[in-house]
């Protein structure tokens, strides 16, 4: 398996089906994740130190994910975030972009986009890290993300 470090990606959705898949797929070629039920959860137990990235969604009861981008934005958040929405508009993707947004994904959330996006997080990560040098995977570790 390529490195993962100890690095968590967050899953932030309301829709517990929704969550459990996005975490069960990502688990599946070796990520470590978490998932939080609220956006009011996640922000009480968010540790930038030990994040990969955030996959949000944006439309939930109490909390919503536009709120907690507004609260990571004023923590200073630097980790790198992910929205998916079964509502993306103009409006969402124009506010996304201000928000620091890397990506916004639309649900169904695609398994082989989601993946690959992630990958490449990891890579640059690690690419950081490791003064520059790119993250190799071997023969058997590229089926994985196909």
């Amino acid at each position: 398996m390529l490195p993962r470090r100890d690095w968590t990606i967050y899953i932030v959705d309301d829709d517990e089906d929704v969550r459990d898949s996005i975490q069960e797929l990502l688990q599946s070629v070796g990520f470590a994740v978490e998932g939080f039920s609220s956006g009011r959860e996640f922000l009480q137990r968010f540790d930038a130190g030990a994040a990969l990235c955030i996959i949000l969604d944006l439309h939930m009861p109490d909390i919503s994910g536009f709120q907690v981008l507004d609260a990571l934005q004023a923590r200073g958040n630097t980790v790198p975030i992910v929205v998916f929405s079964g509502r993306s508009d103009h409006t969402t993707q124009e506010f996304a972009h201000r928000s620091g947004v890397i990506a916004v994904l639309s649900k169904p959330m695609d398994a082989d986009r989601t993946i690959a996006l992630i990958q490449n997080l990891l890579n640059e990560k690690m690419r950081d890290l490791d003064g520059g040098q790119p993250v190799r995977a071997s023969a058997e570790d590229s089926s994985a993300f196909r």
